[in-house]
C-alpha cells in the first residue's frame, strides 16, 4: 500500500507510483478519477462517493479494468420495476484511457 500512494521511503525513487488523473468527472455525488501509468502498464480508475458536505463516503478502486458506469431507473431516479429492462439504463460515463495500459482488460459496468 505505501508503495502505491507514494508513503514508502524505503521503495526506490522508479518503484514509487503516483496516482495523478488525466481526467475527474462529477456525476452528482460520484466522482470518478481516471489516470494510466503507461511506464507499468497500469491502467486504474477510482470513483469516490461525496456528501453533500463534502465528506468521501465510499471509494472504489479499479485497475486494468475498463469501466462504463450506468444508471439505473426513470429519470426521476427512483426504481420502476423494469429497471432492469435496457430502455432503463442509460450509459453515463465510460473509461477511455483502459486501452492506453498496452494490454486487453476485462470490462465492468457500475450501476448508479
Amino acid at each position: 500500500m505505501r508503495t502505491l500512494t507514494g508513503g514508502s521511503t524505503t521503495a526506490p525513487e522508479s518503484d514509487r507510483f503516483e496516482f495523478v488523473p488525466d481526467t475527474i468527472t462529477s456525476l452528482g455525488p460520484i466522482v470518478l478519477a481516471e489516470g494510466c501509468d503507461r511506464r507499468r502498464s497500469i491502467h486504474w480508475v477510482h470513483a469516490c462517493t461525496v456528501s453533500s458536505d463534502g465528506v468521501i463516503t465510499q471509494v472504489r478502486e479499479y485497475f486494468n479494468t475498463s469501466l462504463t458506469v450506468t444508471r439505473l431507473g426513470a429519470s426521476t431516479g427512483s426504481l420502476s420495476s423494469t429497471a432492469h429492462s435496457s430502455s432503463h439504463c442509460l450509459s453515463v460515463w465510460e473509461s477511455s484511457l483502459s486501452g492506453q495500459a498496452g494490454k486487453s482488460v476485462p470490462g465492468l459496468v457500475l450501476a448508479i
